[in-house]
């Protein structure tokens, strides 16, 4: 069996937080808070970086492919691995096919003669095959595709701080200008950015589920987690500053895409093609680390009674049939692209779309109670026990936000009962198994 090396580990850890969502949807933040979107990246790139520490705490002392879930299960309880097991693992299996349908959309406007549909089987049946065979493969695709994505940033990076500095031909510099009106929304546009742009950062934990398959899981994922932490708040903050600090913040173009807005001022031709490429690369990215992360993640289930013993068939260290299992919703979705290629994944990632709070939840409470039964933690969480709780009072905040704004209201109320029916689900087997085992003796 091989494993992946310490260079595979660090390109997850910097390119799993970097999706399409940074690329894409941040032009919603903007539109929300204005210049002082920094702030609100400031506050979810900080609660990300603290989930970030405490995952790595967790996993440098207990390495596991079920990564979060074991962690839960052991400082809480089986019901409670069981629950951040499979809610992690259905969410992202429409995240999967949310994935494959953005980057199909993308290469039909490319290839309008290839239906959308067609695309989709093509990138799902591609990167089964790819987490079909060795680890190592894998591993070898999410480095070059972190590294592609990774390259964009810093040339955006470069080519914002030159025309700001007002090095730039042809461009003239607007100096900070555009940042005069830095509140142009209040407080109130800060916390609703906020609340926009956390989700952002979702994809941190498969560097955690990875570094069970690294040569040496300690280092690796201590490795790993030091040195992305300062590099990605480098390419949130340093993307969002050249923003907000060459365009007025309420530009419809703004709005829309704001690197493409970016790029257009600078007159970079074909910029919304350039930016396409970009975004269908973070696509496939992230389609080829969610499959990844989310076989891991239902092996674990079977390896601890709580998923068909099934799923544990393995070929050179890869879980087949967990892979299989993972991608069906994925293939399924080819028909739905045929069917309603527009509207179906919209309602069901509105479904499940939180769930990633509730996965950064269950973190902090292990992390907390965990940290009690280590002396001496290869990657040490950051001013425990305060920091936290700071962590698991940031979740918490998000979600009463989401509940006191009429638009996400829906979206955090469906997945609180898809989770409370995981949850329900997890006790009943706890209580049965309970009676079995007292009926036996």
């Amino acid at each position: 069996m091989t494993h992946l090396q310490q260079r595979h580990v660090t390109m997850i850890a910097l390119g799993g937080v970097i999706g399409a969502g940074l690329f894409v949807g941040t032009g919603t933040g903007i539109k929300l808070a204005g210049p002082a979107v920094l702030i609100s990246f400031g506050l979810a790139g900080f609660l990300a970086l603290l989930i970030m520490r405490m995952l790595g705490e967790m996993a440098a002392e207990h390495p596991s492919g079920g990564a979060f879930s074991v962690h839960a299960e052991k400082a809480i309880g089986p019901w409670a691995g069981f629950t951040v097991g499979w809610s992690y693992w259905a969410t992202v299996g429409v995240v999967l096919a949310v994935e494959a349908t953005g980057a199909a959309k993308i290469a039909a406007g490319w290839l309008p003669a290839v239906p959308q549909w067609a695309w989709v089987l093509i990138f799902m049946s591609a990167l089964t095959a790819v987490n079909l065979t060795n680890v190592r493969n894998f591993g070898e695709f999410e480095f070059w595709f972190a590294g592609l994505k990774i390259a964009a940033i810093v040339i955006f990076l470069a080519l914002g701080a030159a025309a700001i500095a007002g090095l730039f031909p042809n461009v003239d510099s607007p100096g900070l200008t555009n940042l005069k009106d830095f509140l142009p929304n209040g407080w109130t546009g800060v916390l609703a950015g906020f609340m926009a742009v956390v989700f952002a950062f979702g994809g941190l934990e498969v560097v955690t589920i990875a570094a069970a398959d690294a040569e040496d899981p300690k280092h690796a994922i201590g490795k790993a987690v030091k040195t992305s932490i300062t590099r990605l708040l480098v390419f949130y903050l340093g993307s969002m500053a050249v923003v907000v600090t060459l365009l007025p913040w309420n530009d419809s173009e703004v709005g829309a895409s704001p690197y493409v807005a970016v790029l257009n001022r600078l007159g970079i031709p074909a910029a919304g093609q350039i930016m396409n490429v970009v975004i269908f690369v973070a696509l496939l990215s992230a389609i080829n680390a969610t499959l990844y992360g989310a076989a891991r993640m239902l092996c674990s289930l079977a390896e601890r009674g709580e998923a068909p013993k099934a799923l544990l068939t393995k070929h050179n260290g890869v879980p087949r049939n967990a892979v299989l299992a993972s991608v069906a919703f994925g293939f399924f979705s080819v028909i739905l692209n045929y069917l309603w290629p527009d509207t179906v994944f919209l309602l069901l990632l509105n479904a499940v779309g939180s769930a990633l709070l509730v996965v950064w939840g269950f973190i902090a409470i292990s992390q907390i109670r965990l940290r009690k039964t280590i002396s001496n933690p290869t990657v040490p969480m950051w001013g425990y026990p305060y920091l936290s709780w700071l962590a698991l009072a940031g979740i918490a905040a998000i979600i009463a936000l989401m509940l006191s704004d009429e638009q996400a209201r829906g979206q955090i109320l469906s997945t609180g009962l898809f989770v409370a029916i995981i949850a329900a689900t997890a006790l009943s087997r706890s209580a049965l198994r309970r009676r079995s085992h007292h009926g036996r003796t």
